[in-house]
């Protein structure tokens, strides 16, 4: 049985142009993410209706999130941000509880993980 969460990370923003370089350096920011000592899991949604893209990682402490934070890919996407993406917001949340339907396959699992 994975850790339960106790903080997860939401960032929500507008896609524009998602060129090679952007998928790129996402995926070397998720693939990292996921060997922080305190990941949790990760899902992500997009609604085509108005263009907004969700990704939320969980974390079972807020050092775990802050290595993210740190990261130098992660620095460097935040710095060119305005190359693919619109706006966009960050939520940081405490996890209270978890409950529902595990089979859903909703579970926070690394191994689930988008590639």
């Amino acid at each position: 049985m994975s850790a339960r969460p106790k903080y997860s990370s939401t960032f929500i923003f507008e896609t524009r142009t998602l060129t090679d370089e952007f998928h790129r350096i996402d995926s070397e920011i998720a693939q990292r993410a996921r060997r922080i000592p305190g990941f949790v899991g990760e899902e992500a949604w997009h609604n085509a209706n108005t263009g907004l893209h969700a990704e939320v990682y969980y974390w079972t402490d807020l050092d775990a999130l802050r290595t993210l934070i740190e990261m130098d890919t992660h620095q460097l996407a935040k710095s060119r941000y305005g190359e693919w993406l619109g706006e966009y917001r960050v939520v940081i949340s405490e996890v209270r509880s978890v409950y529902g339907n595990p089979l859903l396959g909703l579970e926070h699992r690394p191994e689930q993980a988008r590639s």
